[in-house]
C-alpha cells in the first residue's frame, strides 16, 4: 500500500492526500509537479526512474475496512538528501533517456 507522503521531497510544500500535483516514482519518492518538471526533468534523484501522478486514496470507505480512515496517509515528512546542484547535474545526465530505458 502506498505510503502517501505528506510533502514534496524537493521544495517541502504540503501534498495532502487529495493533491493532484503530487508525483511518485516506483520507490514512492514524492515530489510536486513543479519540481518534477522544473528541477528533476522527470528523473528521480534517488533511483533515476521517472514519475507518475500519485493516486488519490478515497476519503470515503466504499468497502468495509478500506479507505483513509483505515489506512491513513503518512505524517512523516521526507526531504531529499541531495543538493539542488547535485540534482540538476544528475537530471542533465539522464533526462534525455525515456524512463522505460533508464
Amino acid at each position: 500500500m502506498l505510503e502517501l507522503r505528506p510533502n514534496c521531497e524537493g521544495c517541502d510544500i504540503d501534498l495532502p492526500v487529495d493533491a493532484t500535483n503530487a508525483y511518485i516514482c516506483t520507490y514512492e519518492c514524492t515530489f510536486c509537479k513543479d519540481c518534477v518538471e522544473r528541477l528533476l526533468k522527470n528523473v528521480c534523484p534517488n533511483c533515476g526512474g521517472g514519475f507518475t501522478p500519485r493516486p488519490i486514496r478515497p476519503a470515503t470507505s466504499r468497502r468495509n475496512g478500506v479507505g483513509l480512515a483505515f489506512q491513513p496517509a503518512s505524517t512523516t515528512r521526507v526531504n531529499t538528501k541531495y543538493s539542488e546542484e547535485d540534482i540538476r547535474a544528475f537530471s542533465r545526465l539522464h533526462h534525455h533517456i525515456p524512463p522505460q530505458d533508464r
